[in-house]
């Protein structure tokens, strides 16, 4: 066979002797050669399981050298091997001059990286923040902060609730606009960035299909303008701009995966647990945790540059956890995620970057910390798991800790120094001759040794104060479920909650469960098992369609919901403050009984602050302290590990074991169910039963 193989004029690749196609290391360079006046390949055409892997530059003679493949699609010809990728093309859409280069006895072999020949892929995509800083009207969130997140790399975001998780990532998204430094987004075409919303990105009437099309919309627009593009340049085989514009498209249309949007769109609403919600279905009429999987599936779809995922877990089973994991790690471009979730966490993050304090100067930090903790100055990066991240930063803790203090006594031992060290040898000793030359000599001897001796001890003073790291502050430590008392504990033992037969149409099948005094129940089950419902129903906050639920009138119900609502009975607006409001809700008396400040949920500047201005974990742990303020003797928590920060997390989990009451807990949580050690239920849907 010669060294340089041509397709004759007019061939189909059907044609082609598979003898002549072998692979040329990591990509395959097929010249297609435009001056030829026959039709160039009718991208549209590709089984939505093909998907082009094309990108190009400017060939001799106006030709275009396209490199890498198709992924495989069905009845298709298959022309080079591209690393685990095919190559693939119809024959019957294909005539063209494929010229195959340097082909040898061991194959095609290049004198060039064939890599060389492509364009710049979306791996080349990272984001940089640069000494960012953020400040709502009250209070200083962010300062300083910079890092990068290159193309691949998954970032946790993690730190107490309030310290600024969500604000960087809608400031990066430019959903807000910081107070000084920059965030760039590098690519190769103009960068798209894409944050997971609190509120679905689409109207409440619209249908499910329209929802999901809204987010592939450009990927539908980039094919079909490859196949215009492609028309009109085998109508124009010499027109360069025709040619160039075409070679654009296509790289668009490959890089939104143009060709497999529908069976992207079925795996990925199967995947987070959407595939069997009918598409003609209204918005509006899904559930809660439905919307919100729709809204992430969206999110997915669009195929942003950059991914800002904010508790993108909050409302996915295991399965579907399992599926987002898939999918992130797969993820071309930056992931930053803000997430509770320690077990998505271990198995998904690359690295973690922290918000909470760190050790820094004191003379840096001193004026920015006012009355708070100083999360949010700078960052800290940690690579690793975050089981790995807990034990390292325990021992950075109290490595911090021992810093300050020996730092605190050099600063007491040089400032004695410094007050001492006046004069040289015996002060009550006087010189050996009463000469005046001699006491003269003594003493101009004397003054020069104390001042050098001063002047050292003052620099060596100076400089420690400039560089001495801040006082490590006092954690934010949850005291307990029963910090504010103890529920009634004079109840005899036996029944407190009976459902027999409970249901609600369309949310929750028949169900039966009996709760004796004291019990700890969790309540698992897939998305839509009828979970939080249960809860609804134990805590009398929702009648059973068929079946009933009684529950012992001696013992007081109260349910956290996974959903914060915070009344405000005094009619306070929007300025109402976290203090007034717990007042509000829990009575004066009780409030001045049992202050805010004794659960160790909020901060003190912050319990003085607009509920409006908290964020949202923050409100969910002012939602918290109400309900405890007066313990009940049946605890009912919904999804308690949402929005709270993991060391909250932590610490409620272990909390819950030594509650003295009756608690039922309902939780996707894979950490707390792995640890629970009282009874279980789970819920089938349509088939419950105790575990």
């Amino acid at each position: 066979m010669p060294r340089h193989g041509q397709v004759p004029h007019g061939r189909h690749l059907d044609d082609v002797d598979d003898a002549a196609l072998r692979p040329i290391g990591r990509a395959c360079l097929l010249e297609i050669d435009l001056h030829a006046h026959f039709p160039i390949v009718d991208l549209s055409r590709l089984s939505t399981n093909g998907r082009i892997g094309a990108n190009a530059r400017q060939g001799a003679g106006g030709s275009r050298v396209i490199s890498q493949g198709l992924r495989q699609a069905r009845s298709t010809k298959t022309i080079a091997r591209v690393g685990e990728d095919l190559l693939h093309c119809t024959g019957e859409d294909v005539s063209a001059l494929l010229t195959f280069r340097g082909y040898g006895p061991e194959g095609f072999v290049t004198p060039e990286d064939p890599m060389s020949h492509t364009f710049p892929s979306p791996m080349s995509t990272h984001v940089r923040v640069d000494g960012l800083s953020f400040s709502y009207r009250d209070r200083r969130v962010l300062t300083d902060v910079s890092f990068v997140a290159a193309a691949g790399d998954r970032v946790g975001l993690i730190g107490e609730n309030g310290c600024g998780k969500s604000t960087l990532l809608r400031l990066i998204s430019g959903a807000l606009e910081p107070d000084a430094g920059t965030i760039t987004v590098n690519a190769v075409h103009p960068p798209s960035v894409g944050l997971l919303h609190q509120e679905p990105p689409f109207p409440e009437h619209a249908s499910v299909s329209d929802a999901i099309e809204s987010a592939v919309a450009p990927a539908r627009h980039a094919a079909e303008a490859v196949g215009t593009l492609a028309s009109a340049l085998a109508s124009r085989p010499h027109d360069h701009e025709a040619a160039d514009a075409f070679a654009r498209s296509l790289d668009t249309a490959e890089r939104l995966d143009a060709w497999g949007v529908d069976a992207t769109i079925s795996t990925m609403l199967t995947g987070l647990g959407l595939g069997a919600v009918d598409r003609n279905r209204q918005v509006g009429t899904l559930s809660g945790g439905q919307r919100a999987r729709l809204a992430l599936a969206w999110l997915l779809l669009s195929a942003p540059d950059v991914l800002l995922l904010d508790e993108p877990t909050n409302h996915l089973d295991d399965s579907a956890a399992d599926y987002l994991a898939r999918v992130l790690t797969a993820w071309r471009g930056p992931v930053l995620i803000a997430s509770h979730d320690r077990a998505f966490l271990d198995t998904t993050a690359s690295s973690l970057l922290d918000l909470d304090p760190s050790p820094l100067p004191h003379a840096l930090t001193g004026e920015l910390v006012h009355d708070g903790t100083g999360t949010g100055i700078g960052v800290t990066r940690f690579t690793g798991t975050y089981s790995h991240y807990l034990a390292t930063r325990a021992k950075e803790h109290a490595r911090w800790e021992r810093q300050y203090r020996d730092e605190r006594e050099e600063l007491s031992r040089l400032r004695a120094a410094v007050r001492e060290q006046q004069t040289v040898g015996h002060s009550d000793r006087g010189p050996r001759t009463e000469a005046r030359s001699a006491r003269k000599f003594y003493s101009d001897r004397n003054a020069t040794v104390v001042s050098r001796r001063v002047n050292d001890a003052r620099s060596r003073l100076s400089d420690l104060e400039q560089r001495q790291i801040r006082k490590p502050p006092a954690d934010l430590e949850f005291r307990g479920l029963t910090a504010g008392g103890n529920p009634r504990d004079n109840r005899p033992p036996g029944p407190v909650l009976t459902a027999v037969n409970a249901a609600v149409t369309g949310r929750l099948p028949a169900t039966s469960v009996g709760i004796s005094r004291g019990e700890k129940w969790l309540i698992t089950g897939a998305n839509g098992s009828g979970k939080s419902t249960l809860l609804r129903l134990l805590a009398g906050t929702l009648e059973p369609s068929h079946g009933q639920v009684t529950h012992s009138p001696e013992d007081r119900v109260r349910l956290l919901s996974q959903d914060i609502f915070i009344p405000d009975p005094s009619d306070r607006g929007s300025s109402r403050t976290a203090r007034e409001t717990y007042s509000d809700l829990v009575g004066v008396d009780l409030a001045e009984k049992v202050p805010l400040s004794t659960f160790g949920l909020l901060a003190g500047r912050d319990q003085n602050r607009s509920v409006l201005d908290l964020s949202v974990g923050q409100q969910r742990r002012l939602a918290l302290a109400i309900l405890l303020a007066d313990p009940p003797e049946i605890l009912l928590l919904d999804e308690p590990t949402n929005h709270f920060s993991l060391s909250l997390v932590t610490a409620l989990e272990s909390a819950l074991t030594h509650y003295p009451g009756t608690v039922i807990v309902a939780s996707h949580d894979r950490w707390l169910r792995g640890r629970w050690s009282g009874q279980r239920l789970h819920l089938e849907g349509t088939n419950i039963g105790s575990v």
